[in-house]
This record gives structure tokens, C-alpha cells and sequence, in this order.
């Protein structure tokens, strides 16, 4: 388990975190009206009537926000209750024009459910769910256009939400930060959110507190609202369990309120005082019905689930040879693990593991792209493994192969026959070169059969050399022992 303890005056404190992480539903249209959804259009394009609150305008439920929801519960191992009730949260802010936000109070559509993190020391935790529930985004306001006045952008306004809570199962940033990392990789596989916090998309409040190891019960929270990476909300979760200690070491108290992580100097600030759920006055919504749910419509959803992380990674450890932490990092992001499977079909996956974790990855991060735009392909990777696998060519060789290919794209096979690259293998002509090289150094040849072995390695060196790195190592070794030791 990843501890995480404060000291005090010769006292332990633990953290105690629950999060709640709001992610945009991946719909072509807004969970109560028509508009689109589309990121990064012009502020205000994506706007309709029922978004803005205009008079007489009634919602309809997008039911694809629903079944995306269900995907994504199912996904969690939580339970789909069949009956959900929408609700009317009362709050008034410039970008929410409804003065109420439609949401999910007493019956949300996700129950209860679990999700296993992998932490940094090999160990493995599981995180409780509270819920899921579904409602409408609100708009964004935006301050720094005139140094006066904001203005309110409504595309993000109506935009369907899945506010996922979990229990307050953290003790540590680290345990935040995996199951941050874990629940994005999650909606990416089941494609139900993009998961790009850095859009907005997925956004994350921390609610934390602290208190002595061994006591019992909580003490009062705060909440820092959102937070828009993994980063900052493991850095926000250790700078406010860090303040409240301090005030604890004050023997002063605090009050239940919101704040807001800065980034630049790494501390959490005040906003407001945090709102108590029945300062909501929250009811039944009048505009919506219940939603009910059969068996046969979560069943369907059911059968379109794709294999998730976890499962995937299972997999890759008992089937195909693969590290537990080789497939941890290969299927926590979707796109390597399809191109894996690609570049892995027919060869050798844990080479091709070691490749894709090692000079690929490199490649990846000096060009400064994404894998979907890989100048090398998953096909002509795993053709390159052959080629070292069949002692074509030797692992060194194959390094500045696969340079050529990260600037050229070009097929592995076609560059090491029009190179002439391939690996020597005639034992006679590798014998010429050993011969030569023992005859034109007698005083080394006669200081390993003195004892000096790691001479062995200057030998294959030289071999290697004269050969332009095309000679097999293993010939090479063989005969060379084979002559030395005789």
C-alpha cells in the first residue's frame, strides 16, 4: 500500500480522500436538447433554446446518455438500478441560467461498485463507489477577456455529465492519482469520455481531511474543486492535508468549506463556504418522468462491452509471457494496447514489449507525437522483432534499422536488403575473421589463457568490428571460446 503519513510533535496523521470526478458523456448531442457537442467551436455556436432557459422550453431525455452511463457502470462493477429519478439541484450562478441544475439526488442510475488501482510498490487496492449518477453540465465563465467584466460561454451548458463518487477509500495522493489514471483509462476502452482533463471533459473534485492514526471517525473536510489533472490533483490533495495540519498544530479549527488548488505556488485558496446538501432544496424534477429500465435494454449494453484493462492485462501476463508491470503500462492507454496486439501478432510479445517500452516509447517522445501518428507501424515492428528473432540481423544492427524506419516509415525486411544488413551466419567466413584477429594479437591471446577471461568481450568486440556489426554474436562467442580455451 502506498502510506502516506504526516508528522506532528511525535503524532502520525493520516489523509482521508473521497473524490468526485464529473465526466462529459461522449454524445453528438446534449443530454436534455439537440445542440451539438462539438469541443472547440466558436463560444455561444452550440446553443439551443432549452439550454439557455428560455421560456416554455422542456427538456427530453438523450438516451444515449443513459446507455453510455450504464456502459461505464457495468464497466466499474457497480449496480445498474433499474430505477432513477431526475432532480432539480437549486443554486444560482451566471453560468447556469435555469437557476437550477437537473441531476440526480435520492435515485441515481449507478449504484454501488469497485475499482482495483496498482500502485507504485507492486500492491494492489480496491476503491470503493458510492455512485454514479447523471445530470447537465453547466456553462463556463470566462474572466480574462476584459479586466471589468466576464462573460459566460453556454456551449459546455447541457452537455451530459456522469459525476462519479467514490467512498473515502484514499489515504494517500499516489492512490488518487492511480485510480484518476485508472478511471480514465476505463472510459477510454468503453468509449463513454474522452477522459481529456486538460479539455475539461474530465474533472475532478478532492474532498480531504485528516486525522491522528487509530482515531476513529472523521474530522471536517475540504473540498478543492476542479481539479483538471492527475498531477495537480495529487499535488492539491498533500498541499491541503499539509494546511490543515498546520492548523491543527495551531490548536485552531476550520469549517467545511470549498477551495481552489493553485498550481504556480502549489497551495490551495479559499472560495467558499461549502454548500450543505439541503441548502439545495432539491425535489423531484416536474419537466421528467422516472426512468425505468429492462433487463433485456441492460443486457444489450452488456453484451457490447470490449475487453477492459484489467482483463487485457491478465491476459498478457499468463498468455503472452508479459511483466505485471510490462502489461500495466501497455493497457493502461488503449492505443498502445491495440497497436501492441498488432505489432505482437505472430511474434515474439514480450521482444516486442521490450521494444514498444524502450527505443519505441523514445521515439515516440523525442519526435513529440502520439502514437496514432507513429512513423514506425505496429506491423512493421513486429516484422523488425522477426528479423532479430531469425538471427537475420543482430539487436544491434536492428537499432539503427529501426532509426532509418522512425524517419522514413519504411518496411524493415525492404531496408535490410537494400542496405545489405543482414546478419552473417557462415561459420567459415566468421572462422577467417576469428582467425585473424587471435593471429594479429598474440599478447592478449596469451593473457586470457593466463586467466584474464574478460578479455573474451574486447575479442568479440574486434570481430564484431571487422565484421561492420554483421557477424552472430553467438557464433562469434562459440568460436572464439572454442579457439581461446584450447
Amino acid at each position: 500500500m502506498a502510506e502516506y503519513i504526516l508528522e506532528s510533535n511525535g503524532e502520525k496523521w493520516e489523509i482521508i480522500c473521497g473524490l468526485e470526478i464529473h465526466c462529459q458523456i461522449i454524445s453528438k448531442s446534449k443530454i436534455f436538447s439537440g445542440a451539438s457537442t462539438e469541443f472547440g467551436v466558436d463560444a455561444n455556436e452550440n446553443v439551443s433554446f432549452v439550454d439557455v432557459a428560455m421560456p416554455g422550453m422542456l427538456p427530453v431525455l438523450n438516451m444515449e446518455c443513459v446507455k453510455q452511463a450504464v456502459k461505464t457502470g457495468l464497466g466499474l462493477n457497480a449496480k445498474i438500478n433499474k430505477f432513477s429519478q431526475f432532480s432539480r439541484k437549486n443554486y444560482f450562478y451566471a453560468d447556469l441560467p435555469q437557476g437550477y441544475q437537473i441531476t440526480q439526488e435520492k435515485h441515481p442510475l449507478i449504484g454501488e461498485g469497485h475499482v482495483s488501482i496498482d500502485l507504485s510498490d507492486g500492491t494492489t487496492k480496491e476503491i470503493g463507489i458510492e455512485r454514479i449518477h447523471i445530470e447537465q453540465d453547466t456553462g463556463k465563465s470566462i474572466h480574462d477577456i476584459d479586466p471589468k467584466k466576464s462573460f459566460i460561454d453556454y456551449n459546455r451548458a447541457g452537455v451530459g455529465l456522469m459525476e462519479l463518487v467514490t467512498k473515502p477509500d484514499f489515504r494517500s495522493p499516489d492512490e488518487a492519482g492511480a485510480f484518476l489514471r485508472k478511471l480514465r483509462s476505463i472510459v477510454r476502452y468503453l468509449g463513454t469520455c474522452d477522459g481529456n482533463m486538460d479539455e475539461g471533459s474530465m474533472r475532478c473534485d478532492a474532498s480531504v481531511s485528516i486525522r491522528k492514526v487509530g482515531e476513529t471517525g472523521f474530522r471536517p473536510r475540504c473540498e478543492i474543486k476542479n481539479v483538471n489533472s492527475v498531477k495537480f490533483a495529487m499535488q492539491a490533495i498533500e498541499a491541503e492535508a499539509k494546511r490543515q495540519l498546520e492548523i491543527y498544530e495551531k490548536g485552531e479549527s476550520f469549517e467545511q468549506e470549498s477551495r481552489q488548488f493553485d498550481p504556480t505556488t502549489c497551495t490551495t485558496k479559499y472560495m467558499r463556504k461549502k454548500e450543505y446538501a439541503h441548502e439545495y432544496r432539491q425535489f423531484p424534477e416536474p419537466d421528467l418522468p422516472p426512468l425505468v429500465l429492462t433487463d433485456e435494454f441492460i443486457e444489450e449494453i452488456k453484451s457490447q462491452l470490449v475487453e477492459l484493462p484489467d482483463e487485457k492485462k491478465r491476459r498478457y501476463i499468463s498468455q503472452m509471457g508479459l511483466t505485471a508491470y510490462d502489461a500495466m503500462v501497455i493497457c493502461e492507454n488503449k492505443e498502445v494496447a491495440e497497436f501492441f496486439e498488432e505489432a505482437s501478432d505472430g511474434h515474439d510479445a514480450k521482444k516486442v514489449a521490450n521494444w514498444l517500452m524502450g527505443d519505441f516509447f523514445a521515439m515516440l517522445n523525442k519526435k513529440g507525437v502520439d502514437i496514432n501518428n507513429s512513423p514506425v507501424s505496429a506491423k512493421n515492428l513486429g516484422k523488425l522483432v522477426e528479423l532479430i528473432s531469425k538471427d537475420i540481423i543482430s539487436g544491434k544492427i536492428a537499432k539503427d534499422v529501426f532509426e532509418i524506419m522512425s524517419e522514413t516509415g519504411g518496411d524493415p525486411e525492404v531496408i535490410v536488403e537494400e542496405k545489405g544488413l543482414k546478419q552473417v551466419t557462415d561459420t567459415s567466413a566468421i572462422e577467417a575473421i576469428v582467425d585473424e584477429i587471435i593471429a594479429n594479437n598474440p599478447d592478449n591471446v596469451a593473457s586470457y589463457k593466463a586467466g584474464k577471461n574478460n578479455l573474451l568481450g574486447w575479442f568479440v568486440g574486434q570481430v564484431m568490428k571487422q565484421s561492420q556489426g554483421k557477424a552472430n554474436p553467438g557464433v562469434v562467442n562459440k568460436l572464439l571460446r572454442d579457439k581461446l580455451d584450447n
